[in-house]
């Protein structure tokens, strides 16, 4: 019998939910819990408290949960790349960072075209070691989470730093706000969530799709989904192609045609999920004021190839 919190919409969602498993609550005691990333080799997960301008850390061994980085810049997103190395959006220093093996800091990227970055808010990367990430405006609309500013760029673009220049290039400029972004199991296609709908009425709250060229181009940008409750923020893909997002009442579930076929219900609003785990089958769960994981039967896509 499945727990009350997943909500089975299409029968293809009851494969990846096992009978007698259920989400468990890891922390309470967060502002705006976001930025999930797992790192395997020490069996821990760092997520971002945004408004109290903090990193937090999940040890998945013992179970504690501590303080990693306090006053570090008002992250938001994170990712891990090929190296294991923590890479940050950054809202109060405006830029993308890297964490390097003996703790220095490095920027890569702070301006396009001579002018200052937003506020990066998410971001991937991929296998050749390409960095991509969004920068709407939300760390400078406010001082909640980070430094209140006007945009020196005038638009919110989702970019690409070159892995062998570290040249930052805009390859998506229709956005309205771009946010999360995850690429499919082969990374022939790319997808980007726009929740316009913060600043712009009846503005976008779906995610869109990218056709991915070898030379770092994008093209199509159809939808992929609309939400049907709140807002889709960040996700990550599974193995099988499909699309756990956050979303107003949990968790949402689209299979790789577009439709969704399943929720995990949390009670709260979701801003960011994460596959981890030693068999990255374990779905850390960002839900505003906590931390949540729940055992899927998928396994997460991960960048480390």
């Amino acid at each position: 019998m499945l727990m009350p919190e997943f909500e089975v919409i299409d029968p293809r969602f009851k494969r990846y939910v096992m009978p007698n498993v259920h989400m468990e609550t890891l922390y309470t005691g967060t502002r705006w819990a976001e930025g999930p990333v797992y790192f395997p080799a020490a069996k821990y997960l760092l997520w971002s408290d945004i408004p109290n301008d903090r990193i937090m850390r999940f040890d998945e061994v013992t179970g504690d949960v501590s303080e990693f980085a306090k006053g570090c810049g008002f992250h938001n997103g994170h990712t891990m790349d090929p190296q294991g190395r923590l890479v940050s959006c950054e809202h109060q220093g405006r830029r993308v960072s890297r964490v390097e093996v003996n703790g220095s800091v490095t920027t890569l990227a702070s301006e396009y075209e001579g002018k200052r970055l937003n506020s990066p808010n998410d971001v991937v990367v991929k296998s050749d070691g390409s960095i991509w990430f969004t920068d709407p405006t939300y760390g400078i609309d406010s001082e909640y989470e980070g430094d209140r500013a006007d945009s020196e760029i005038g638009a919110s673009h989702v970019y690409r730093i070159d892995p062998q220049s570290g040249e930052v290039a805009a390859v998506a400029t229709d956005f309205v706000k771009p946010n999360g972004l995850a690429f499919s199991p082969d990374e022939s296609l790319l997808y980007i969530a726009d929740t316009g709908a913060t600043h712009v009425e009846n503005g976008p709250k779906h995610i869109r799709v990218f056709d991915v060229a070898g030379d770092g181009s994008l093209s199509g940008g159809a939808v992929f989904a609309e939400s049907t409750n709140g807002l889709f923020d960040g996700f990550r893909v599974d193995l099988d192609g499909n699309i756990w997002t956050s979303a107003g009442d949990g968790v949402h579930c689209y299979a790789p045609d577009g439709d969704l076929i399943g929720k995990i219900l949390t009670g709260e609003v979701v801003a960011n999920v994460e596959f981890g785990g030693i068999k990255r089958n374990r779905l850390f769960i960002c839900a505003t004021t906590s931390l949540r994981a729940v055992y899927l039967n998928t396994q997460g896509c991960s960048n480390i190839r």
